[in-house]
């Protein structure tokens, strides 16, 4: 995400950006919406079904990783929080009220705005503006994964939590983001060996097969990670080993999708900082389609017509990724509201020193 980008980039001056994380941000992305539009086709085709389970197993843990691994600067320092603010917090206030006025005018509905029940992909700006701001309290304690992963199955057997800030989904997501926290850039070069890629041939085959076995018998909900084990219909035990399951699992297809990640520059590559910007907004052409009945046509449930869906939307996501479109809505995604922020001490130092030789060079 572009917003993280910058805070490294500008925390680590000199080091050019690194190809292969813009690259899994833009497939993890384009994933994404594939994933979205496969939903209303998956009850008529077991193949679409076994693709959307092993796509749900691993696109948003990726994505989680990545924007940990990105967090690991983050710290309380007021410029740090500002970006916080502006990149997340601002956003997700306009977006959920772009999204429910939205489906107001579409559906002729008269809800209100609520900013304590994210609709649909808003959730995942609540949880890493929560998850960042935990970030120092991830980098003091000793055990941060065990700790998160504790927390994340505790939330599995907690229905009063309640939906407000989809908090089972802040929760339940929690571990990958503390796991990309605690990893190096070496643990990614692991990954990225060919032993690893040929390895991952074998295993996403087999997951194919798991995949396909399980489709119809497992329900979906759990790959959502937004509900307590009792809400699904299950034993509250069944939370905690869930949980396991679906990270082990979770972690080992990241693994392959990781090893698959090109290391050099790609026709995409530029697309890696605009991935927020894809994700939000092809959410009002998904939410559109469904209004206005689109993947109801009986052909859209055709071979055909399933892989033209799966094109159309990894085409729409890669638009809404291009520089222009990020540029067009900068506005929404990542504004400066210097006004909102009194000017930090340190900086309004720096400006007087910078003003002061400047002076000094005009004096010379």
């Amino acid at each position: 995400m572009s917003t993280q980008e910058r805070q490294t980039k500008a925390d680590r001056p000199g080091k050019q950006r690194d190809a292969f994380f813009d690259n899994a941000k833009y497939l993890a992305i384009a994933f994404v919406a594939m994933g979205h539009a496969w939903e209303p086709l998956k009850g008529d085709s077991r193949t679409v079904e076994t693709l959307y389970t092993i796509v749900y197993t691993f696109h948003m843990p990726a994505f989680i990783i990545i924007s940990g691994f990105f967090s690991r600067s983050f710290d309380m320092r007021p410029d740090r929080l500002k970006r916080l603010i502006t990149g997340v917090a601002v956003p997700y206030v306009l977006f959920e009220t772009a999204y429910s006025v939205f489906r107001n005018l579409v559906t002729g509905s008269d809800d209100g705005v609520t900013l304590l029940d994210p609709w649909y992909l808003t959730w995942f700006l609540v949880a890493l503006f929560v998850w960042r701001l935990t970030t120092p309290i991830w980098k003091l304690v000793r055990w941060p994964l065990p700790l998160a992963l504790g927390i994340a199955m505790l939330a599995t057997v907690t229905p009063e939590l309640g939906n407000d800030f989809d908090v089972q989904r802040v929760l339940q997501f929690l571990p990958y983001f503390v796991l990309g926290l605690s990893m190096k850039p070496e643990h990614f070069h692991l990954v990225r060996r060919r032993s690893v890629r040929i390895a991952s041939v074998p295993v996403l085959a087999a997951a194919f097969v798991v995949g396909w076995w399980a489709a119809p018998r497992m329900n979906a909900a759990w790959f959502y990670h937004r509900d307590a084990a009792q809400e699904l219909g299950g034993p509250w035990w069944s939370g905690p080993m869930m949980t396991l399951a679906l990270m082990g699992c979770s972690l080992v297809l990241t693994a392959c999708f990781f090893a698959w990640v090109p290391r050099r520059r790609m026709w995409f590559t530029v697309l890696g900082s605009g991935t927020l910007y894809g994700y939000l907004l092809h959410g009002f052409l998904k939410k559109y389609g469904d209004y206005q009945g689109w993947f109801e046509h009986s052909w859209m449930h055709r071979p055909a017509g399933e892989i033209a869906v799966t094109a159309v939307a990894a085409a729409v996501v890669t638009l809404l990724c291009t520089p222009p479109v990020q540029r067009l809505f900068r506005f929404a995604m990542e504004p400066k509201l210097e006004w909102a922020f009194r000017q930090d001490a340190v900086e309004l130092a720096r400006g007087r020193q910078q003003k002061e030789r400047e002076r000094e060079k005009v004096g010379a």
